[in-house]
C-alpha cells in the first residue's frame, strides 16, 4: 500500500470512531439532562396515532418550518432530500452486488436521479448560506460554525460533482478501498486530486460534527 492510502485508512477509522462516540455521547447527554420547562406546543395531538403522524410529518416534511418561512423550507427541504438521494446512490460503494439490498440502491431511479442530486443539493445549500448572509436577524444569531458547516457541505457537493463531470476516478479501485475498510482488507486509494479533496472534507465533517 502507498503511504497516502495508509494515511486515509487511519483517518477513516479515526473519523468513524469520533463520529459514533461523539453522537452517542450527545444522545446520552440529552437523556440525562432534565427539561426544566414543559412547553406545550399547540394544537397538540391527543392520541398516539396523532403523535406518530405529527412526528413523521415534522421529520420528513418539516411542517413547522413550512408554516414559518416558505423560502427557508424550500432550500432546507431541497438540501435534505438531495442529500438522502445522494446517500442511497453512494451505498453501491459500500455493499456487495450479492447483497439483498443491492437491487434497491442500484436501480434506475436511485442512480439516475441521484446523478443530479448534487446540483439540487448545492442550490439548497447556496440558498441557506445566502439566508445567513443577507437576512439580518439570521446573520445576528449565526455563529462561525454555522458558516463553516455550510461552506464545508458546499465543498463536498461541489467536489462530488467534479468527480463525475470534471475528473473521473477509478470507481472500481475506490470501491475496493471502501470495502477494504469494512473487511480489514486494505487496498490502495486512487490519487485523483478532486477525489482526495472530496474525501478529506467528508472526513473533516465527520470529525467536527459531534462537536
Amino acid at each position: 500500500m502507498t503511504a497516502l492510502s495508509i494515511l486515509y485508512v487511519i483517518l477513516f477509522y479515526v473519523a468513524i470512531i469520533v463520529l459514533v462516540a461523539g453522537i452517542t455521547n450527545k444522545i446520552l447527554q440529552y437523556k440525562r439532562v432534565p427539561a426544566p420547562l414543559k412547553i406545550a406546543v399547540t394544537p397538540a395531538p391527543l392520541t398516539k396515532k396523532g403523535v406518530a403522524y405529527r412526528f413523521f410529518t415534522e421529520v420528513v416534511f418539516f411542517n413547522s418550518l413550512f408554516r414559518a418561512t416558505k423560502w427557508t423550507w424550500i432550500f432546507g427541504f431541497l438540501f435534505h432530500a438531495s442529500l438522502l438521494l445522494a446517500f442511497f446512490r453512494h451505498l453501491r460503494y459500500v455493499i456487495s452486488p450479492d447483497s439483498f439490498i443491492w437491487p434497491l440502491v442500484n436501480n434506475m431511479v436511485v442512480q439516475s436521479f441521484g446523478h443530479y442530486a448534487g446540483f439540487t443539493m448545492l442550490i439548497g445549500l447556496a440558498g441557506l448560506l445566502a439566508r445567513r448572509i443577507f437576512v439580518d436577524r439570521v446573520r445576528y444569531i449565526s455563529a462561525p460554525s454555522d458558516y463553516l458547516m455550510l461552506v464545508l457541505l458546499l465543498g463536498i457537493g461541489g467536489s462530488g460533482l467534479g468527480i463525475v463531470y470534471v475528473q473521473h476516478t477509478d470507481i472500481v479501485q475506490l470501491k475496493a478501498f471502501i470495502m477494504g475498510l469494512f473487511l480489514f482488507d486494505w487496498q490502495n486509494l486512487p490519487t485523483d486530486p478532486i477525489l482526495l479533496a472530496h474525501l478529506s472534507m467528508v472526513l473533516f465533517l465527520a470529525l467536527i460534527f459531534p462537536f
